[in-house]
């Protein structure tokens, strides 16, 4: 049997490539975080910002001891990889000793580029968690959560998801078995739609609940401190965005470009389309609702990027804008605190972009599939909806008993005195703005006093 993973010599257009679109993805992090931060009030805002800074430091970790091999490992079911293939990135790093050496490739880029940038994915999906759980749960659960729920659900989906069969020299003999999603289903999530929002959105859900709802919601206003931070956010994570779906080409090709062009029209058609709603709803469009339009059409585009036209394109960020702008009204309906409408974006955009790959999907996309609009039938549509139930259903169970584990050793949440006086000084010692030292500057400085 051919050795895996193959050895050789890499192209280096795709690789530098593939490197700035690993460094883009892993930009979306701290934008999540700017995004986050800006809708919390001010006094936890850099305790949501830690919550997606320390994923960083966490998931890095795991990923090159374990994660990477759980993910993208030998496996014999489909389900998950072989911890220990790939066990502190044995076998992938170096090139014995010769820069000209052969080094092993995941496709025409070094495996390294490739564990990098799968990294990124990792690091954002349990990022985004955080956002239905602002400003009461302890900073150390979530680290300890952050690190079961990426261990026990995150590194196996995306096994299922984005790990593909590998053929040796032939083209026929299957060299390395991927996940069952993407290779027996042959459900289509080109970027994460599965993976990444759709999983994390179910666990916030579910997190959230379990969690209980922050001190005084619904009824104390908690509106967003910091729009401009927003506004930001959502700027950093449409341009990380880019290297999150043309990235996902794994190549400097015509996929990577048809990709960039579907994934900026469906967002900018989302980010008017949830303004319009506003507007008809509410009677005003507003600035969080341009950047949460935003956020909402990449999500749905990320799946179905690969799949679409223009046209499809824009009815999936149109979709998506409506459907998103009304979604984040469920959890006053039904009485869940998600804090930063985790469900209401994450989930529901990663629900429409993958099941609408079974509507709008043609096959003049790379891709090369037919939806039912396009002449497909309901075939693409089933596998779609089989692969978003089966991740949904995985993510919910498994996040309630790693939550619950946390909740009944450790604890998850703050005491009561500590939140209301707030989680950042509570927490971290620290608070974001310095008022009272801002405003005895100003009159010292007004009265000829020493600044």
């Amino acid at each position: 049997m051919e050795q895996f993973p193959i050895l050789g010599a890499p192209d280096t257009g795709d690789t530098a490539w593939m490197l700035a679109a690993a460094a883009l993805v892993l930009l979306m992090t701290p934008g999540l975080a700017f995004f986050y931060g800006g809708m919390v009030r001010a006094k936890g805002v850099l305790n949501m910002i830690m919550m997606s800074i320390s994923a960083m430091g966490v998931i890095t970790v795991l990923w090159a001891l374990y994660g990477y091999s759980v993910a993208f490992g030998d496996n014999t079911a489909g389900v998950i990889g072989d911890p220990g293939q790939f066990f502190g990135l044995k076998g992938l790093i170096g090139a014995n000793g010769s820069a000209d050496a052969p080094i092993a490739l995941v496709g025409t880029i070094p495996a390294t580029v490739f564990v990098g940038f799968q990294l990124m994915f990792a690091i954002i999906t349990v990022a985004l968690i955080s956002g239905a759980v602002a400003d009461r749960i302890k900073f150390g659960s979530w680290l300890l959560f952050a690190a079961l729920w990426a261990t026990f659900i995150y590194f196996p989906v995306a096994h299922w998801v984005f790990d593909f069969d590998v053929t040796g020299s032939d083209g026929e003999t299957v060299i390395h078995q991927g996940g069952w999603i993407a290779n027996q289903l042959k459900a289509i999530d080109f970027a994460g739609g599965t993976a990444v929002h759709i999983n994390a959105g179910v666990a916030g859900l579910v997190l959230a609940i379990i969690l209980g709802k922050r001190l005084g919601w619904p009824g104390t206003p908690m509106r967003p401190h910091n729009l401009p931070f927003v506004m930001l956010g959502a700027g950093l994570l449409w341009f990380g965005w880019y290297g999150f779906n043309a990235g996902s080409a794994v190549s400097a090709n015509g996929v990577a470009g048809s990709t960039f062009v579907t994934t900026t029209v469906a967002t900018a058609a989302a980010m008017l389309a949830w303004l319009l709603t506003e507007r008809i709803r509410d009677g005003h469009a507003t600035s969080l609702g341009a950047a949460s339009g935003i956020v909402a059409g990449l999500v749905a585009i990320t799946p179905s990027c690969s799949s679409v036209n223009v046209v499809g394109a824009l009815a999936i960020g149109v979709t998506a804008g409506v459907l998103c702008a009304l979604a984040v009204g469920l959890k006053f309906k039904f009485g869940f605190d998600d804090s930063l409408d985790v469900v209401g974006v994450h989930l529901v955009g990663g629900l429409v972009g993958t099941l609408l790959v079974g509507l709008v999907a043609t096959t003049e996309a790379p891709a090369g599939v037919a939806g039912l609009f396009y002449g497909g039938g309901f075939d693409q549509l089933w596998r779609q909806a089989v692969g978003a139930g089966a991740v949904l259903l995985y993510s919910a169970v498994g996040t309630a008993i790693l939550a619950l584990i946390v909740k009944y050793t450790v604890g998850l949440r703050l005491d009561k005195e500590e939140e209301a006086s707030g989680i950042d000084e509570s927490e971290h010692a620290e608070s974001a703005y310095d008022f009272v030292a801002v405003g005895t500057g100003s009159v010292l400085g007004r009265h000829g006093g020493e600044e």
